[in-house]
């Protein structure tokens, strides 16, 4: 977790820190909006249920839609494209802080802003992916929580080799226009020789391309599969 101290804005989220009664008096009697950018469709059942967790959240700590909260939400998908035409609208928005979900959707908001609160509940490897500047002190706009650092790519394929040793063939499901998909699969293929496997990447852009190229690589013996974190490999997740 990053230190999420001197982050007031953390109030509308729930968090911890506290303001000043006056200034408290102050928000309770204004609006507040609030944008949420999410790398998935709408009709994630995952992702349905943890924004009804985080609206709960609110309404528990006293922020009510259309009484003292207003909450603008985009619900992008994977395509970087489509990520960045709804982080511009958002960002015109001038929320008083924005909830991203992932390294693909908070690296193109600190593109856009670099005054805007912003706050991740996952991210994978936010120092690597230059999200912040050290999780003790992350700087910056943006703050939250790290699922993983990009070495541990490496502990994955050591854990596969562990419990499948005939394994000598890999393919890695990786999105490669993102950080956290050219970064493991750079530190998986790096330890591959080591361990005497032949890795191969495999793209998580589009649900066709995996239903082509796992199959067509499952033909063969010997082999194991390791997916990389990103947007992508959530929405396709099935």
């Amino acid at each position: 977790m990053l230190d999420l101290r001197r982050r007031p804005f953390l109030t509308l989220l729930g968090g911890a820190a506290v303001w000043p009664l006056a200034a408290g008096a102050q928000q309770a009697a204004s609006m507040r909006r609030v944008a949420v950018l999410l790398p998935v469709t709408a009709d994630d059942p995952d992702f349905q249920a943890r924004v009804g967790a985080f609206l709960q959240g609110l309404q528990e700590a006293g922020w009510s839609i259309g009484r003292n909260l207003r909450i603008d939400t985009r619900w992008a998908g994977a395509n970087a494209n489509d990520i960045r035409r709804h982080v511009a609208e958002l960002v015109a928005l001038a929320p008083d802080v924005i909830l991203a979900y992932g390294t693909s959707t908070v690296r193109p908001l600190l593109q856009a802003t670099r005054t805007v609160p912003i706050v991740f509940p996952v991210a994978g490897d936010p120092v690597g992916g230059g999200l912040v500047e050290s999780l003790a002190r992350p700087g910056g706009n943006a703050t939250g929580f790290m699922t993983s650092e990009y070495t541990v790519g490496g502990k994955w394929l050591e854990l596969l080799k562990e419990i499948a040793p005939g394994v000598t063939r890999v393919a890695v499901l990786r999105d490669a226009t993102q950080g956290s998909g050219t970064s493991q699969f750079a530190v998986i293929q790096a330890l591959a020789p080591s361990l005497r496997v032949e890795v191969n990447p495999v793209s998580t852009r589009e649900a066709p391309e995996i239903d082509r190229a796992v199959p067509a690589f499952a033909q063969s013996p010997n082999g194991g599969l390791i997916v990389t974190a990103g947007a992508a490999s959530v929405v396709h997740r099935a």
